[in-house]
């Protein structure tokens, strides 16, 4: 007997304690106030106060506690200090992410079990990326910011050549418009070399998202995806497409607030004008963090710098060229401030109010679990 199909389904958020992740809880709420969607968030012990402080205020927002998720729950020790003793004081790096596994998707892992789970997450619109897809067939990932809602996986079967005639079929069942005719010769177009997969998923979004999300939902009730336990689902006739701006302004009028580490400060070096801020939320000492970042928490956040200089002992570095303690010295600040500015300028782009462009295209590097 098939165990998804005789278990509720649940329905689950995590909230990283960046923007979007949070923008993503406002969002549903609002949008889809009959989803019993539960909240949580997975606490590395290592967070900046101001992403305590937006789980605090969404918890208000939400009305709705947001399950703390900890690796080591027994342990005496913060749960990445627990992990870095057991790893041998080998720091995480972007070649080898063990805090992602241990932090983050082992505890969420662990608090879905065996259920079926429909998992939200928050990657937007003007964002190519996939994010996480567990490879338990029991969790299976919506994306309600973007125009495709569905994983890479999904729209992989469904758009399969072996399943165009039961796409086809699917297709059938829906009512006629303007545009089926041009949707039913995209659906009999078998994928090919030069005719890829992407190509015909935008082409079919273009002529209409409502009847894509219609077959996919109608495709998948005769799979073993958790939404085929659903007989309906309010995601189908969603064509919302949101993006930066929008996340922003969710978390304006909300009241829920923008992260305090998202704001721009000012600096001078030489006489030249620049801003920084941080591009993401996660652990104070996260490797990804670009080099003016690291000069940013150097200077606003001092004592949590120096607690990231501990660490580095034994040969490991969170920066794989160079140690914090070299990056802070007075010359070497000086001419990453100085090369920040002129890369800055030559992005020549339009600034958000709150985040620089160039910190804004760091957003797609590092893991969606902790970053979205």
């Amino acid at each position: 007997m098939n165990y998804l199909k005789m278990s509720k389904v649940r329905h689950v958020l995590g909230i990283s304690g960046g923007k979007d992740s949070a923008a993503l809880a406002i969002y549903m709420k609002n949008t889809y106030p009959d989803l019993d969607i539960e909240y949580y968030t997975s606490d590395t012990g290592k967070e900046l106060d101001e992403t305590y402080k937006l789980i605090d205020n969404l918890e208000v927002y939400l009305g709705k506690k947001i399950i703390r998720l900890a690796g080591a729950e027994n342990s005496p020790e913060l749960p990445f200090d627990h992990f870095l003793k057991m790893y041998g004081g080998f720091l995480p790096s972007s070649n080898s992410r063990w805090c992602t596994k241990k932090l983050k998707l082992d505890p969420f892992e662990k608090f879905v079990g065996n259920d079926p789970v429909i998992s939200y997450v928050g990657i937007r619109g003007d964002e190519d990326r996939e994010g996480y897809i567990s490879k338990k067939n029991n969790i299976q990932s919506i994306f309600p910011f973007r125009r495709n809602i569905w994983s890479e996986d999904v729209i992989s079967k469904v758009l399969s050549n072996n399943n165009i005639n039961k796409v086809i079929e699917i297709f059938n069942t829906l009512e006629e418009n303007e545009k089926s005719i041009r949707f039913n010769e995209v659906l009999l177009t078998p994928l090919s070399l030069s005719y890829g997969l992407h190509q015909k998923l935008n082409q079919l979004l273009d002529l209409s998202v409502k009847d894509f999300n219609k077959i996919v939902f109608t495709f998948i009730q005769s799979t073993e995806y958790p939404l085929a336990k659903e007989s309906s689902f309010p995601l189908v006739d969603n064509d919302d497409v949101l993006i930066r701006s929008d996340i922003f302004r969710i978390l304006e009028t909300s009241g829920v607030g923008v992260p305090e580490y998202y704001k721009e400060v000012e600096f001078e070096v030489n006489g030249k004008k620049g801003t920084y801020a941080r591009s993401r939320s996660g652990c104070f000492f996260c490797f990804y963090q670009q080099k003016i970042e690291w000069v940013w928490l150097y200077e606003q956040h001092r004592e949590l710098f120096l607690k990231a200089m501990e660490y580095e002992r034994d040969g490991y570095t969170w920066i794989q060229d160079e140690p914090l303690s070299e990056l802070i010295k007075p010359e070497r600040i000086q001419r990453i401030k100085e090369d920040y500015i002129k890369r800055t300028l030559k992005k020549n782009k339009s600034q958000s109010h709150y985040l620089l462009d160039i910190l804004a295209d760091a957003e797609g590097e590092g893991c969606a679990s902790c970053f979205i």
